[in-house]
């Protein structure tokens, strides 16, 4: 259970989190558990599976309710199935933060790579959004939230097509949000900065040093520095924010 010093009131509330057997995803996931709302714990197989139910038991130990529910967010059947888990009760958060990462130049990079990074990231954010909103319309209210990235803005060499999938992420939400702007169901963006979670395991002492380097607040950030943008977008109190994008980045990009 990641700790954290906001506190909003979800209680009634259900969640989706995709992507939530572990870093930001499990952190979100337990956040929102510990403000009153009910989480389903995504996680994309078999092989994740464990780690999964560990978010789940973690949050149980902690008085908080969760269930976890397998879907690669990258398939259409997958999602349906899982979403038609979850008919029976109201969806009233969505947070889409499935990813993977890979590194590669442009004139080395697989096109199964390629694709299927976009398939996670953006196809995800795109399938599990278009299902959560028939369930959203049904009950006129709604909260999803979409994981961006800083480096959408900034770019990064290596990875043009994570930067093209969350700069895709990016313009799909502003989209959605002029789309359903007269409802009462908001979309928003989440864009981490660079955060410790097990996408950064293999990464060189080196390199993460030259990272922490470039970030004006001096430290890579942990889990617990970015959980409170989602509380808050799953707020009341962030009824008015649509197609928005706030970055817990350290000063790493100025949006």
């Amino acid at each position: 259970m990641v700790s954290n010093s906001m506190s909003v009131n979800l209680s009634g509330k259900t969640a989706l989190v995709t992507g939530a057997s572990s870093g930001i995803g499990a952190a979100v996931a337990s956040a929102l558990a510990a403000n009153g709302a009910t989480v389903w714990v995504n996680h994309p197989d078999e092989a994740t599976s464990d780690t999964a139910g560990a978010v789940v038991r973690s949050i149980a130990e902690a008085g908080g309710a969760a269930q976890a529910i397998q879907a690669d967010v990258s398939s259409e059947s997958d999602v349906l199935a899982m979403f038609s888990s979850l008919d029976s009760d109201p969806l009233d958060i969505l947070v889409n933060n499935a990813g993977i990462a890979h590194s590669s130049p442009v004139e080395s990079l697989e096109v199964e790579d390629f694709d299927r990074l976009m398939g996670v990231h953006l196809r995800g954010t795109f399938l599990c959004t278009r299902s959560a909103l028939k369930m959203m319309y049904a009950q006129n209210s709604g909260r999803i939230i979409n994981t961006a990235s800083q480096l959408a803005y900034i770019g990064a060499p290596g990875f043009s097509h994570y930067t093209a999938a969350k700069g895709a992420i990016l313009s799909f939400t502003r989209s959605l949000a002029l789309e359903i702007g007269d409802r009462p169901i908001t979309v928003n963006c989440v864009a981490p900065g660079a955060t410790m979670t097990p996408i950064l395991a293999d990464v060189p002492d080196d390199i993460l040093e030259g990272i922490r380097q470039n970030i004006p607040a001096g430290r890579i950030a942990g889990v617990e520095d970015i959980v409170g943008a989602y509380l808050f977008l799953s707020s009341d109190a962030a009824g008015h924010f649509r197609g928005q994008c706030l970055s817990p980045n350290g000063g790493d990009a100025f949006l």
